[in-house]
């Protein structure tokens, strides 16, 4: 677990006196609690149990919020497209998938009255509604910096779906380090991690764009697990985890090369 939250809400209250500095850290403990458990509540697969019904109103809501600012950005799109591929949804769902997200971005769209819909559907279910602010949140974080006007809209799905500040907070701070780390691996390292990407889509580095989009597109055809779904279940995980490193590999490559 970490341990950062106790050490800086002790450090801060300490400047302010000894019973500061003990608020300080029990604050901070259970920010450290709330860290750990939406760290291991990122767990790509449990994505697979998000019932199809609030599939639907995730990215309704994830239009809504990505045009708020005024300007849907090339990375949440990707990221919106990222995020179809690890809910497993397949070609047609993820065709409906996309229709959602572009009727989300209307200037009609009914935020309210959606959000009434999505606590009727977690009825019962606080980890729903925490995951799906958390994912809003991670399509949110994609791009550079989050405009005061989606900040202003997140915290209002928030309180809708009564996910508190506390909790907003810890859910920002899980994807933002997680960003962190994936940048941190971007160093001397990064020639290595593109070569094994184009290992990983069975191409050299000096095939075209059109020749890497169709060996990703017949690899994750090849091992999506839908096709798998009367196989044994190590036979589904092994394809669940193949196409998250297909998936990876071509987000990198795609990146590198500006690919769309």
């Amino acid at each position: 677990m970490s341990h950062w939250g106790k050490v800086v809400g002790t450090v801060a209250g300490f400047a302010a006196g000894p019973w500061f500095a003990l608020l300080g850290l029990v604050l901070g403990d259970q920010f450290d609690r709330g860290y750990a458990r939406h760290a291991a509540n990122a767990s790509p697969d449990r994505l697979h149990a998000l019932p199809r019904p609030l599939v639907r109103l995730l990215f309704l809501t994830m239009g809504f919020l990505a045009k708020c600012d005024g300007r849907v950005s090339e990375e949440e799109i990707r990221a919106a497209r990222t995020l179809m591929h690890r809910l497993g949804l397949d070609p047609a769902e993820t065709r409906q998938a996309m229709d959602w997200f572009r009727e989300g971005k209307q200037p009609s769209f009914p935020l309210h009255a959606t959000l009434r819909e999505v606590r009727r559907e977690t009825r019962g279910r606080a980890d729903l509604r925490s995951l799906f602010v958390r994912l809003l949140l991670e399509v949110a974080l994609s791009k550079h910096a989050l405009d005061r006007r989606e900040r202003a809209a997140l915290w209002t799905i928030a309180s809708e779906l009564d996910v508190g500040r506390v909790e907003l907070a810890q859910l920002e701070a899980v994807l933002r380090a997680q960003h962190g780390f994936r940048r941190a691996g971007a160093g001397a390292g990064d020639a290595e991690r593109l070569e094994r990407a184009y290992a990983v889509l069975g191409v050299s580095r000096g095939a075209t764009n059109a020749e890497i989009k169709q060996a990703y597109r017949r690899l994750m055809n090849r091992n999506h697990p839908d096709k798998l779904a009367s196989a044994e279940p190590a036979v589904r995980l092994a394809a669940q985890e193949r196409t998250r490193e297909i998936l990876g590999a071509w987000e990198l490559v795609r990146a590198r090369r500006g690919i769309r």
